[in-house]
């Protein structure tokens, strides 16, 4: 019967130690979100190690999560990073039974790899950075010093059958878990203050009309076929891939923009109700992510009003290559520190590069960059729509590497011609008869002149084409297939405005778009 008791007391106090553990980092959690709201929200443990995780993940693993997880990459990464905490606590917790010491000072590695990971973010604003980590760490180590001593086998211990003192652990281990509660609610009070303050910066904004507005849509550019992808995407469907692991939320009131470099004549600022008080213009421009896999969804398109890009540099004294400016790049800077470096040339070329405000009629969503963005029709994203945008520098391409080419993507990126059918839909069974194949094609900036329709290996087929908004808009088409009872693979190819039919070879989306035929095998009943 003693064995049983010494096994039972043995188990009970190493699942405490792991409780311990786990409180102990609840605690440095919370008191560090408690600190980050007297040093910014970025700077939180979770926040900042896990934006330094996406900055350190190679190209290919960050490619896979992002078709495996989609927009829920992010969510993943989280959970993932909390997993790992949870169970680094509940290991220093077991540590901390058996050595105490050693155990509570292992509390302070979350406080070293958190305070790393801050300061080294690009947006850092320095060791100040570090300190809601670091102060959350000593506190962590501090509780699980206390909790362990209460768990530690002794003479003089209150509960003489066990050797250690129960209840002095249960009193203690409820006041952290109490007082951690509490820190973590305050921390987010405090911490949703300045994004209450951006809510309502944005919710004060009205657009003006601007001075240059879009056409009207023709009537013949958006088709009647159940299950196309409409002509513009509701902001609420429009895709989202980026590496902010917490949106930033930017007061309106307080944002500035800095355009400045090789070849400024002058530097220049502006603040977003400068941008207002311009004459405004307003486009159609279909935007895709370079992540976009042949057929995938990173695809979509809005009305976007802003302020002509082009204009502002010239108001510097900028000058494209071709006429003998001294910068061939751009680097436009996000407040999280994101770099993405554009072409002078294709900004300055006529198209209709722009600092977009608005999107669909209302100022940008915080998902899509309130309360700036920049926008080059014609190239993916990742070198010309810069979310969050706050600086503007003119440099050239040999002197300086943005955060993606860094990364082994290519240095210029226009888009490539490519085409996907949307309905029907991989696997589906339509029923023997006439079937409409539909979809959407793009070639931004060049158009789109003609779609074509294969069924298995037989002939291509021209679809039927809605009209064309403009050269920077996504095409609508479809395609009446009569449909005989089998398996059936249906295959899509489109032609751009300058001619050039899209390639059969499949590549990946490293390092510049994925290219290739989009098909679906669908059997018919």
């Amino acid at each position: 019967m003693r064995t049983v008791r010494i096994n039972r007391t043995a188990l009970t106090r190493n699942a405490l130690a792991a409780l311990s553990g786990l409180l102990a980092g609840f605690a440095a959690l919370t008191v560090a979100e408690l600190v980050s709201a007297a040093v910014r929200p970025e700077a939180g443990p979770v926040t900042a190690v896990g934006g330094a995780a996406i900055d350190r993940t190679p190209v290919q693993v960050k490619d896979w999560a992002i078709r495996t997880f989609g927009e829920n990459d992010k969510i993943v990464l989280q959970l993932g990073i909390v997993v790992t905490l949870a169970l680094f606590a509940v290991a220093v917790g077991l540590l901390a039974l058996r050595h105490r010491r050693t155990g509570s000072a292992a509390v302070l590695v979350f406080g070293a790899v958190g305070t790393a990971a801050a300061v080294s973010r690009p947006d850092s604003t320095g060791f100040v950075d570090g300190l809601p980590s670091l102060v959350g760490a000593v506190a962590g180590a501090l509780l699980l010093y206390v909790l362990a001593g209460r768990l530690t086998a002794r003479a003089d211990a209150p509960d003489a059958e066990t050797g250690w003192d129960r209840r002095g652990f249960l009193v203690a281990a409820t006041a952290a878990a109490a007082a951690s509660t509490a820190a973590g609610a305050v921390g987010r009070a405090l911490n949703g203050r300045s994004a209450q303050d951006a809510v309502a910066s944005r919710n004060a904004v009205r657009l003006p009309a601007p001075s240059s507005p879009a056409e009207p849509i023709p009537a013949g550019a958006r088709l009647r076929v159940r299950g196309i992808s409409p002509f513009t995407t509701p902001n609420k469907d429009f895709y989202r891939v980026d590496t902010a692991l917490v949106i930033p939320k930017v007061d309106a009131n307080g944002w500035r923009l800095r355009i400045h470099g090789e070849g400024v004549r002058r530097d220049l600022e502006f603040t977003y109700q400068d941008l207002l008080d311009r004459p405004l213009i307003e486009r159609e421009i279909t935007l895709c992510c370079v992540s976009n896999e042949v057929g995938g969804p990173y695809i979509g398109h809005a009305r976007w009003i802003g302020v002509r890009l082009a204009d502002l540099l010239k108001e510097a004294g900028v000058k494209p290559p071709s006429r003998g400016g001294k910068a061939d790049q751009i680097i436009a800077r996000s407040v999280d520190g994101m770099t993405l470096g554009t072409p002078v040339e294709d900004v300055m070329d006529g198209r209709d590069a722009m600092l977009a405000l608005g999107m669909n009629g209302e100022p940008l969503p915080f998902v899509h960059g309130f309360p700036v963005r920049m926008l080059v029709p014609g190239l993916y994203g990742y070198v010309s729509a810069c979310k969050w945008i706050e600086e503007i520098e003119l440099t050239t391409f040999d002197a300086y590497d943005a955060y993606w080419v860094k990364r082994s993507w290519a240095r210029e990126a226009p888009i490539k011609t490519q085409s996907r059918i949307d309905t029907p839909k991989p696997f589906a069974r339509p029923e023997a008869g006439t079937v409409m194949v539909a979809g959407v094609a793009w070639a931004q900036h060049r158009g789109i002149e003609k779609v074509e329709i294969r069924v298995d290996a037989g002939p291509w087929r021209p679809a039927v084409l809605a009209e064309q908004d403009t050269v920077d808009t996504w095409r609508q088409w479809s395609y009446p297939w009569k449909a005989t009872p089998g398996s059936h693979t249906l295959t899509v190819r489109a032609t751009d405005g300058t001619g050039e039919t899209q390639t059969e070879k499949r590549t990946k989306t490293v390092p510049d778009g994925a290219s290739g035929w989009h098909s679906v095998v669908v059997t018919v009943d």
